[in-house]
């Protein structure tokens, strides 16, 4: 069987499903590929009739806005131990440097650090959570976290649904093979990624040097 024909089987709530928590958690804080499964459901909405784009993008801005504001909350009520906890736990994503870096960018950007932190990798797992901790006001998380979300849920599902579209004679003959393939290149982005994101914040900590 080809995968086509078994993706055809999974049920469209399902998905719904998937990409707003997986998306949720993922902006509450918790380290998931919320863009990997976003990427992979939009690209199977457009071959998978049951599938509804604009649902989907509706489901993927409803997770990241409420993911995000849960987070706030949790940040705002947990403060700068919160950090620390996760640093312990999490400490590849939640280390002392990531931490770090996140806080020089809210502090000086404000608002727009969290409406571009959901295009960025890093940023989006810590948008929610640093916001309330360094306890900016609600209204602007608020504003900056929905324009972000949606623009960047709705925006990754359009233009991935038709360029899958564009696509769908070659994603037809898609083989296991090939599903093995997109695998290992969406693992590989993600690892160039995280490599950046910590080069950036190696750089970030090397000292100032003082000037007369």
């Amino acid at each position: 069987m080809h995968v086509q024909e078994w993706l055809d089987t999974v049920p469209a709530v399902a998905i719904y499903a998937l990409v707003a928590g997986v998306i949720g958690l993922e902006s509450l804080g918790v380290p998931l590929p919320g863009e990997i499964v976003l990427v992979s459901a939009a690209l199977l909405a457009s071959q998978h009739g049951d599938v509804n784009p604009l649902v989907l993008g509706a489901c993927a801005s409803a997770g990241a806005v409420i993911g995000d504001s849960i987070g706030y909350a949790i940040g705002r009520k947990g403060g700068r131990p919160l950090l620390a906890w996760l640093g312990g736990k999490f400490p590849r994503h939640f280390g002392e440097a990531h931490v770090a870096t996140a806080e020089r960018s809210f502090e000086k950007w404000g608002m727009w650090a969290v409406f571009f932190g959901r295009f960025i990798a890093l940023l989006r797992i810590f948008a929610g959570p640093l916001a309330g901790v360094l306890h900016m006001p609600y209204w602007k998380f608020l504003i900056a976290n929905f324009l972000g979300g949606v623009i960047w849920a709705g925006g990754t599902t359009a233009v991935v649904y038709y360029i899958g579209v564009v696509a769908e004679s070659w994603l037809k003959r898609f083989s296991y093979y090939g599903l093995a393939a997109a695998v290992l290149i969406g693992v590989a982005s993600m690892l160039i990624v995280r490599r950046k994101a910590k080069k950036t914040a190696a750089e970030a900590e090397q000292p100032v040097p003082a000037t007369d």
